[in-house]
């Protein structure tokens, strides 16, 4: 399959030209990560149109349950929904399970979900290094919806938060986490805080946890775009409150777009990535001279003004 093709395949909404073009950003050969970014380039304009959403918490919280549940839902909804899922990788095998999609059977089998692991690959952040270039390509595939399962690994799972417009936080009671939270950096970056698991004999302690967390939420200041943080109880296993943190979702999507936060976040997010794919690709000396001599302000408008990508100012920068 030559670039041409995936590209227009890409287009027609083709998951094995898309499961192509990722593996392909994934790959580290030279090569092929000119293709990627060619095909990076040509798809770029045609993306921004889904709602991009952040699944964190601890490993057994149950995130790859409540993931094909709620992917599931969304489906019914005639949603088209793409799963980024992060699997840590070994430090000592450099090797990654990659099960999460064998966890999520119901949604791997749905013609309207697409399921993607990748490997963390020793990136910190909670999301694999080629996480953001996904994302665009599972937006111009035509997905409305991207769930991104982060590795949950603690204090880290912050560069998760400069990829997605909704951050959702997956909680157990009765852990010792109630009062510290976790960690407070993650539960200031949260949009919802999800009790799972609130099933069966469960039920009474999850409502407990829920209160506590709202209590403690209290002790936070308020998000400068005037969203205040819910807390609630669910179940990824017997699909319980799936629906109602949908509609959380879609408020707060209404709410950050009324009030111009939406665009005012994505143009953050493209800075922010613009920034980390310089340090990455030529180093952080490059990266000090271009801040110093202004050249880094004029990639910033000219990427805000649409007349050229991330990749396209990249490759200007290595001629």
């Amino acid at each position: 399959m030559n670039e041409k093709t995936i590209i227009e395949n890409i287009q027609k909404g083709d998951t094995i030209a898309l499961s192509k073009a990722i593996t392909l950003c994934e790959i580290t050969l030279e090569s092929e990560q000119q293709i990627a970014q060619d095909i990076l380039s040509s798809l770029s304009t045609e993306t921004g149109n889904s709602i991009r959403i952040g699944v964190t918490g601890v490993p057994g919280v149950g995130k790859s349950t409540f993931i094909n549940s709620f992917g599931k839902m969304l489906t019914s909804k005639g949603k088209k929904v793409a799963v980024l899922a992060i699997d840590p990788t070994s430090e000592k095998t450099q090797g990654s399970i990659l099960g999460d999609k064998s966890r999520m059977d119901e949604l791997a089998t749905d013609k309207n979900a697409f399921i993607r692991p990748s490997p963390s690959a020793g990136t910190l952040g909670g999301v694999a290094n080629k996480t953001r270039e996904n994302i665009i390509l599972c937006e111009a595939a035509g997905f409305d919806v991207i769930l991104i399962e982060t590795v949950g690994v603690g204090q880290s799972e912050t560069t998760v938060s400069n990829l997605v417009d909704f951050f959702l936080l997956l909680m157990l009671s009765g852990a010792g986490d109630e009062l510290q939270g976790i960690k407070r950096g993650i539960m200031e970056m949260a949009d919802v805080i999800l009790i799972n698991k609130a099933d069966g004999d469960n039920v009474q302690k999850a409502k407990n946890a829920m209160l506590q967390y709202k209590s403690a939420l209290h002790l936070f200041p308020a998000n400068a775009n005037g969203w205040k943080v819910e807390v609630s109880t669910c179940s990824g296993l017997e699909k319980i409150g799936l629906g109602e943190v949908w509609e959380t979702i879609e408020k707060h999507n209404s709410q950050m777009k009324e009030n111009s936060c939406f665009s005012k976040y994505r143009k953050a997010q493209n800075i922010y990535w613009l920034h980390s794919q310089i340090k990455e690709e030529l180093g952080n000396k490059k990266y000090s001279q271009l801040r110093t001599n202004g050249e880094l302000k004029k990639l910033e408008k000219k990427l805000l003004n649409k007349e050229a990508t991330i990749y396209q100012l990249l490759e200007d920068l290595n001629l």
